[in-house]
């Protein structure tokens, strides 16, 4: 037993202090100059490559994060009482009315309604006051020398250079996440390509500063993904039977009709709306203990930016107090 401790203290001291990931082929030094060239080779300028790595190093803290397994760590309970609370409910109210004209514009361009898209940047970034405090290259840097998900952060890296090649953003003011989501929406390099937009015209798709680029940029996401501008995300509901576990989850798509005969209705007792040719899943983050939810396509939209029940709930939860 002795041993078995001595082995595990090991290994947890060699994964939280040692600088070098212990899953890395080769040293940093060695794997930047490779790096660079294949940059070199996929156009990015040798100015923007020079300015990006000046004084990179691995940073240990990501190592460390990125080893941390969160899931399961708390209740869905636990989690909404963190992210949905009143202060983040009367800013969301306050900059949907500060920003009315703003998000009407964008709403009608790509067909989402304004609170979700307050929701999102409330809940990733509480309204761009908490983006992140790491610089993105070197992060990433960080994490494409490691061996774990080494090709996923490498192309994403590849992405953030070419983002500032593009002029969006200089080296040294791209901050984000230690995983490299960036700005005030929290994308990803590649979701930038995909669907940062610059909507107030100045040549930069701006999603640290620009609150038009913002809003406009997460609703081209929801939109291209999917979105229904005409839908809710679901509803919190109440259930009058005790139904079994096998109808739960977001495979088990039903009518509305379908669910009112099981007896699920609104929080206060009366029917669930219904409307043809909608179909809803039945969740319970909590399980057969907890609060439920009947969600529908939009739900599942949102799902597409972050996988997470618990997101995505707190998501859609959020945006209809903010509407109140």
């Amino acid at each position: 037993m002795y041993c078995l401790k001595k082995v595990i203290y090991l290994f947890v001291f060699a994964l939280f202090f040692v600088p070098q990931s212990s899953f890395a082929a080769e040293p940093f030094e060695a794997w930047l100059l490779d790096f660079k060239q294949e940059a070199l080779e996929k156009g990015i300028s040798r100015q923007t490559i020079d300015a990006a790595f000046v004084g990179v190093k691995p940073i240990p803290k990501v190592i460390r994060l990125d080893r941390k397994q969160p899931e399961g760590s708390m209740t869905f309970a636990q989690y909404k009482k963190r992210v949905i609370n009143q202060n983040r409910i009367d800013k969301g109210r306050a900059l949907l009315g500060k920003h009315r004209s703003e998000l009407g514009r964008v709403s009608a361009r790509y067909g989402v309604q304004p609170q979700y898209i307050v929701a999102l940047w409330g809940v990733e970034t509480s309204y761009g006051s908490n983006t992140g405090g790491f610089h993105v290259v070197p992060a990433l840097a960080t994490l494409a020398h490691d061996g774990r998900r080494s090709n996923f952060f490498r192309k994403e890296l590849i992405n953030a250079l070419k983002i500032i090649d593009g002029g969006h953003i200089k080296a040294a003011e791209m901050k984000g996440s230690w995983a490299g989501a960036m700005g005030q929406n929290q994308f990803m390099p590649s979701s930038f390509h995909a669907y940062a937009v610059d909507h107030n015209g100045d040549g930069r798709r701006d999603i640290w500063g620009s609150t038009s680029d913002i809003f406009a940029s997460t609703a081209n996401y929801l939109s291209k993904n999917g979105w229904k501008g005409d839908e809710k995300w679901g509803r919190k509901v109440k259930l009058t039977q005790n139904l079994p576990q096998s109808v739960t989850g977001m495979g088990n798509k039903k009518s509305l009709t379908a669910w009112k005969g099981m007896g699920v209705t609104l929080l206060n007792g009366n029917p669930i709306p219904t409307a043809p040719g909608i179909k809803a899943a039945l969740v319970r983050p909590d399980g057969a203990s907890g609060e439920a939810f009947l969600i529908y396509d939009n739900y599942r939209t949102i799902m597409t930016w972050n996988k997470s029940v618990y997101f995505a709930t707190s998501v859609g939860l959020l945006a209809d107090l903010i509407a109140q």
